[in-house]
């Protein structure tokens, strides 16, 4: 079976539209905030942050999505890395997850459903963290995820809100999952000829074992990179931080097949709607060719982590991360806020 032509969408790119999600979201009325909330969905941060006291704080998330390849393993183990990539991106440490589970029980054999939870299981081992349990039902989809909590130190979390003026941006992962996915969903591109894209999406975003407690402190805002886009996260940090981000196309890291599944047209809903969703935010140098602006709205699906970092630091922990994290790049600047949110050159 197929995984991906049993699905209409694939992975992150599945996600509802940013501009919608906010249409939604703008004035319900949500519960207030109990005591102890350091951290909610205000500015479209990666998870929230809970402090249980002057040491301890929870950090929680989660997150679900349809079939992105159609190996039922590989989909379990990049389901479960971008549930857990949120944790990471608030620089804490998963510790307990709890499986999401949607299947269309009547055409699907628990055969390739236990593949999805075994590819799952694999990666969560390899985060140190356990599955507690979870829910599942029958459903006309298959639909897989996790609910992660995690922990941190109050005073060491990481948000998009702390980006400053003079910060240096790091991505950690190259560009392209939401294009070359959709090559293999159209039959156009097999798992083996997408394996670098697969085994950065199966790749934990645990930045944190591979860099020293000095560095740490010199990360002043993060978020993960994933369905709405390199662009999209961008105007989310740039608007949480009150500043503007300047982007250099050159310094992106970009998988092999990238820019060859654009030239040949695999492109998504998401693709357009993250398009629309940074209308009149961004502001693209007259040099660039038309995927190399694609390329910025692609929807990545447990994709890289997005840092503001402090720039003498910068060199040092692009180093430190190159090993386990070989697309980490340093692209681009936080400028004073301007006319743009976003500035693509």
């Amino acid at each position: 079976m197929k995984l991906t032509q049993t699905v209409k969408k694939s992975g992150c790119a599945a996600k509802v539209p940013a501009i919608l999600l906010r249409e939604i979201l703008n004035g319900l009325s949500f519960p207030p905030n109990i005591a102890g909330v350091e951290i909610d969905g205000a500015h479209f941060d990666d998870a929230a942050i809970f402090k249980i006291n002057d040491e301890v704080a929870l950090v929680q998330t989660l997150d679900f999505f349809t079939p992105i390849v159609d190996s039922a393993k590989n989909f379990g183990a990049i389901a479960a890395a971008n549930a857990l990539s949120d944790v990471y991106a608030m620089g804490g440490k998963p510790k307990t997850c709890m499986a999401i589970l949607a299947a269309p029980l009547a055409i699907m054999e628990p055969s390739i459903i236990r593949e999805v939870m075994q590819g799952a299981c694999d990666v969560i081992a390899l985060s140190g963290s356990s599955l507690v349990g979870g829910h599942s039902i029958d459903d006309d989809s298959l639909k897989f995820g996790l609910s992660v909590t995690g922990i941190v130190h109050p005073e060491k979390t990481w948000t998009n809100q702390k980006a400053k003026v003079g910060d240096l941006l790091i991505l950690t992962k190259p560009l392209g999952t939401g294009t070359i996915c959709t090559g293999i969903k159209q039959q156009e591109l097999s798992e083996e000829e997408a394996s670098e894209a697969i085994d950065s999406m199966k790749r934990l975003n645990n930045i944190v074992d591979f860099l020293s407690s000095e560095d740490i402190t010199h990360i002043h805002g993060a978020t993960d990179v994933t369905g709405f886009g390199l662009t999209g996260h961008c105007y989310q940090m740039a608007r949480a931080s009150a500043v503007s981000l300047k982007i250099h196309v050159e310094n992106l890291p970009v998988f092999a097949k990238s820019y060859e599944c654009l030239e040949k047209g695999f492109l998504t809903k998401a693709h357009r709607s993250n398009k629309e969703y940074t209308k009149g935010k961004i502001n693209f140098a007259e040099s660039l060719t038309e995927n190399q602006k694609i390329i910025t709205y692609d929807p990545q699906t447990s994709g890289g982590l997005l840092l503001s970092v402090d720039a003498k630091a910068a060199e040092n922990i692009v180093t430190a991360l190159k090993t386990s994290f070989p697309g980490t790049s340093i692209i681009g600047s936080v400028i004073q806020k301007n006319e743009f949110d976003i500035y693509v050159e």
